[in-house]
């Protein structure tokens, strides 16, 4: 399981070290793609396995399964980590995420992701970023 929050710079040559503590449950291969919120989405090789069985699972003939698919699978690169930690993220991903000097990987339960630090900032400054609304639609779903 993911959890936790890094902050950590992306190099001139778009390499970022992951974490040792994500490391470890990312596994040797793992898969980075595009996310929602202008983030990157990274995946152990298991759990995208199973992603990518539910999406072929699901009724080809809706546009918007194939707006989603062709979203988040066109993007997706396999990844190694080298021998000093990192990973190199391409240049349409950068670009996607707007990632530039300072960045922050968030662990997801299921997923790492990886944002713009200013983004992510922005992001966690909203005004009443979990409020009432937010709450009783989680409750809804049990949680």
């Amino acid at each position: 399981m993911f959890i936790g929050e890094y902050q950590h710079n992306i190099d001139a040559k778009g390499r970022i070290i992951v974490p040792s503590k994500l490391r470890e449950d990312l596994g040797e291969k793992f898969i980075v793609t595009r996310g929602l919120d202008n983030c990157l989405f990274v995946y152990a090789e298991e759990r995208w396995l199973s992603l990518v069985e539910k999406l072929k699972a699901l009724p080809w003939t809706s546009a918007d399964v194939r707006k989603f698919a062709r979203f988040f699978m066109s993007g997706a690169i396999e990844c190694e980590i080298d021998s000093q930690g990192r990973i190199l993220i391409p240049q349409t991903l950068r670009e996607y995420a707007k990632l530039e000097k300072q960045i922050v990987s968030i662990g997801v339960g299921d997923r790492v992701e990886i944002w713009n630090r200013e983004k992510w900032e922005a992001y966690n400054d909203e005004e009443n970023y979990v409020d009432q609304e937010l709450a009783e639609r989680m409750a809804e779903l049990h949680i």
